[in-house]
């Protein structure tokens, strides 16, 4: 059998995604297109190419109400030809170096307890976590996303000709085959590497360039001061639980803790103790429970729990009685 060109590959990816987008979707297609892409390895990075240019061409979906997975996403119907044929040619730009030609700078934004798995042109995957706003703008020569709100962690797929560039406030980290997180705050980013290395410094202070090895982290200030550490295995999987849906705490002042749910939620924990805010609580609990996490506070510490306001989640603070007449 001829061996196919890397354009009917990329015409048959289309086709795999325009599938499983589709109502039919089954095991047994899933099945088959796990046999497809283990057939030949270009395979694998067609179909990633494929789900890209998709996510390009797809409207933004509204927020979900349901609990966050990370999976396939629910797509807007279009046409299996008018996708296939606008998807190959998409897939085929990107394969040869040339989608910056043809797809815009995307913006992409998460809700309030909101999470997205967003596949990229080049192969890289990048997770949004809650509430945030992240611009991506590929060229021939620089992979840029900058993060105007909230948080991500990348997969970067390997291209030395074009590093992979995060750009979050004044804090910058460049890498070019690794995976890594950034979080912005108000006063700096957090940057987490899981794999490979990641060099970071701040704008307009780039001889303070430092590189962050796999297993570390670091908080990088505006004023371009580091403040880096040694990142456990257990410690890494609890900072990004939240790409399961989930809030692992272990150890963490209940402060904190209340502050993380209240991340992901639009009814929020309120401690109306003061004296609980250094109590220790451990934990894991999904992103979009914020009572079942207020109601263990209040099993394991015995204090009081107030749940009568729809918008507001009270600890430490007694139900007030109903008038007596």
């Amino acid at each position: 059998m001829s061996r196919m060109t890397a354009r009917e590959i990329d015409e048959a990816a289309a086709h795999w995604v325009s599938r499983r987008d589709g109502d039919s979707w089954n095991t047994e297609l899933e099945a088959e297109l796990a046999d497809w892409i283990a057939a030949d390895p270009r395979h694998d990075g067609a179909l990633l190419r494929a789900e890209a240019a998709w996510e390009m061409l797809r409207p933004q979906a509204p927020a979900s109400t349901e609990p966050p997975v990370f999976g396939r996403p629910l797509h807007a119907r279009m046409g299996r030809r008018q996708f296939v044929g606008a998807t190959g040619a998409l897939a085929a730009a990107s394969a040869a170096g040339g989608i910056a030609l043809l797809l815009p700078r995307t913006v992409y934004r998460t809700e309030v307890g909101e999470m997205r798995r967003i596949p990229l042109p080049d192969g890289s995957t990048v997770a949004i976590n809650t509430a945030s706003t992240i611009d991506v703008a590929f060229t021939k020569s620089l992979r840029r996303l900058t993060i105007r709100t909230g948080e991500a962690w990348f997969q970067v797929a390997h291209d030395s000709r074009r590093p992979f560039l995060v750009e979050a406030g004044r804090v910058r980290a460049r890498a070019v085959g690794t995976a890594f997180s950034v979080r912005m705050r108000d006063d700096g980013s957090d940057v987490l590497v899981t794999e490979g290395v990641v060099r970071v410094w701040v704008e307009g202070a780039d001889g303070q360039a430092t590189d962050l090895q796999a297993g570390e982290q670091a908080f990088i200030a505006n004023n371009a001061a580091v403040s880096r550490g040694v990142a456990e295995a257990q410690a890494i999987d609890r900072a990004l639980a939240w790409r399961d849906g989930k809030i692992d705490l272990v150890g963490l002042p209940l402060a904190d803790a209340v502050a993380e749910f209240n991340r992901y939620n639009k009814r929020k924990i309120h401690l109306a103790d003061a004296g609980l805010a250094h109590e220790q609580f451990d934990g894991v609990f999904r992103t979009d429970d914020p009572l079942g996490f207020a109601r263990a506070v209040e099993v394991s510490l015995k204090v009081p729990l107030d749940t009568s306001n729809p918008d507001r989640i009270d600890i430490g603070a007694r139900r007030p009685e109903p008038d007596l007449p």
